[in-house]
């Protein structure tokens, strides 16, 4: 994968499985984020890309699906929350409403369930119609993840989602994935080597553009195989 004659990604060769928790961590500029838009084809909104090789969901090369339904197959999460202009509740709807037309008593099921899914439906059930904008930084991330729920998508991708958000939110944040690993496939992206022990089945390790090393996550902070692994887990790099 290169971007303006500049190669961000080589030789990379991974395999995700369904309703696995897969962490990418590696230093700044060792393509993790591009590895996330390669997947969902972002990519293609950057000029003078050039890719070799197939990214396949469930066999099918991405590039052979409509971009819009891909990206109701597969979130992503930005590390600074988006939060759409408007209520808490049409946050969440937006997305069901533009796939289907469901009727409103379906809709505030669906809006319940996602929010639920997300831990936050306790803290907003009261003012659902008020600006997403008002709420917290943890909260806005995890309507974020509310309204990817919404759409149902086989994989939700997540770059460094809780990077800029307290302990208590990324608490929150984490045990949501683990509850529901069992209806998608999360792929973390963080620079916390603590998080992606607490919460991945699997771990990849980048480093200047190379996966350097994929296997199970007590393995991978136990016994890499690789020095330049234990070299970053262990913090002598990065």
């Amino acid at each position: 994968m290169a971007v303006n004659k500049r190669l961000i990604l080589k030789g990379v060769d991974l395999t995700i499985a369904a309703n696995s928790i897969v962490s990418v961590i590696g230093p700044a500029h060792s393509g993790k984020t591009t590895l996330l838009r390669v997947i969902n084809r972002m990519i293609e909104t950057q000029r003078e890309f050039l890719r070799s090789g197939d990214v396949l969901l469930d066999g099918e090369e991405v590039r052979r699906i409509n971009i819009d339904a891909l990206r109701r197959r597969v979130g992503l999460i930005f590390a600074t929350p988006v939060p759409l202009p408007g209520t808490i509740y049409d946050n969440i709807a937006y997305g069901p409403r533009l796939k289907a037309r469901p009727h409103k008593s379906q809709l505030a099921d669906l809006v319940e369930q996602s929010l639920r899914a997300a831990a936050l439906w306790d803290e907003v059930k009261d003012r659902l119609q008020t600006s997403a904008l008002r709420l917290s930084g943890g909260q806005q991330q995890r309507l974020c993840i509310a309204r990817t729920i919404a759409v149902n998508p086989e994989v939700i991708m997540m770059d460094e989602p809780t990077s800029g958000l307290d302990p208590i939110s990324t608490a929150q944040i984490e045990n949501a994935m683990r509850e529901l690993k069992s209806r998608f496939t999360w792929v973390l992206v963080t620079n916390n080597v603590k998080q992606a022990a607490r919460v991945s089945d699997r771990v990849a390790f980048f480093l200047s553009g190379e996966l350097v090393e994929e296997g199970e996550a007590a393995q991978m902070f136990t016994t890499p195989r690789d020095k330049r692994t234990d070299d970053y887990v262990s913090g002598r790099i990065g």
